[in-house]
């Protein structure tokens, strides 16, 4: 069992947040799994779990374990680690892992971007289809600007507060 089980939580308490945001996760598009084992590592004050822990926690099989943690990897939000002298993986949350997330994102962006700015021309920035590619590409292009700068920010404000782990 993991060290989350101790005094001081509400397990119950702790259940209702995990489903709650999990839910809001999955109206927001992940996979309903995905969000329930990552907002269990989210709650999680190792920001870690072994599969067989996540199991127990939120009454999910083995399979249901793998599979949330295969698309979780591949969307790098986890990543897993081998715990020292044993056999077993502990699935583990990014440090940063809003701003890696979103840092992921503008390379998304950048491809959309070029790809974009592609098609606009090779259908003609004249013609309607090219002048919408255009203005979307232009969107991309000022979305990244936006996300660089408030990526900045948010690290200068992170550094003024007072938070555990800071």
């Amino acid at each position: 069992m993991n060290s989350d089980t101790g005094a001081g939580r509400n397990g119950e308490a702790v259940s209702r947040f995990v489903e709650r945001f999990a839910a809001q996760l999955t109206e927001a598009g992940m996979q309903r799994m995905a969000a329930r084992v990552f907002a269990a590592l989210l709650a999680s004050d190792d920001a870690s779990m072994t599969s067989a822990e996540l199991g127990e926690t939120l009454q999910i099989s083995p399979a249901a374990v793998s599979g949330a943690i295969t698309y979780l990897t591949q969307v790098g939000m986890v990543s897993r680690e081998r715990e020292p002298g044993s056999r077993r993986d502990r699935y583990v949350l990014h440090n940063e892992l809003w701003y890696e997330t979103f840092t992921r994102r503008d390379q998304v962006l950048g491809l959309f971007e070029k790809t974009l700015r592609d098609g606009a021309s090779h259908l003609g920035d004249t013609t309607p289809a090219g002048a919408r590619l255009a203005e979307t590409a232009a969107f991309f292009e000022f979305l990244q600007h936006e996300l660089h700068g408030m990526l900045d920010r948010w690290r200068a404000h992170r550094a003024t507060l007072d938070l555990p782990g800071a």
